[in-house]
């Protein structure tokens, strides 16, 4: 194939235990916008960041998100959940065919609180700057998880500034012989 046409499941993947990218268009082949297949964990939470000058669409394919995309009468940097707008907008529990856009300077965030793996299709212009993101944060993980000094220092040079902290906290596994997983 040339790469302009992918089966299901096709294209370049990263893979990391906080996340899995599949890049389905990019610069390498002509697009002005970087398209991505993500599948985000449970306990995943991407953090409230904004980007000067990218703009991003996410539309939930599979599972369900948390999304959120306004300026909220105040920020908070610990956590962006309760955040609240001017006109009352909270975040939203977003399903299947769900979407959001977002425009430059536009605080933002997702987060997977469900139990089960969320999968969602991402664009973002320009290319390739989500492109060289996903590879150097995929590396960062790969070298032992999740690094805020080191996520903080690749993020100044992609357009990134974080507001809230990047979390994965994956659900426990319960002891299936434990009293609390038998309902006792």
């Amino acid at each position: 194939m040339t790469g302009l046409i992918l089966p299901p499941g096709q294209g370049r993947k990263l893979i990391t235990k906080a996340q899995e990218v599949t890049f389905k268009a990019t610069k390498e082949h002509g697009s002005s916008v970087s398209i991505f297949e993500v599948v985000v964990p449970p306990g995943f939470d991407v953090g409230a960041h904004v980007h000067s000058d990218a703009q991003e669409f996410f539309y939930v394919l599979e599972g369900e998100l948390e999304l959120l995309a306004f300026e909220p009468t105040r920020r908070t940097g610990q956590d962006w959940h309760e955040w609240e707008s001017p006109d009352g907008d909270k975040a939203v529990r977003a399903t299947e065919g769900a979407c959001m856009f977002v425009p430059p300077g536009t605080p933002h965030a997702f987060r997977n609180a469900s139990g089960k793996p969320a999968r969602m299709l991402f664009q973002c212009y320009p290319s390739p700057v989500h492109e060289l993101y996903f590879e150097e944060i995929a590396e960062i993980w790969a070298a032992g998880g999740i690094n805020p000094d080191a996520i903080d220092e690749m993020r100044k040079r992609y357009d990134v500034t974080q507001i809230t902290p990047q979390r994965y906290e994956p659900p426990a596994l319960l002891d299936p012989h434990s009293s609390e997983s038998r309902g006792a």
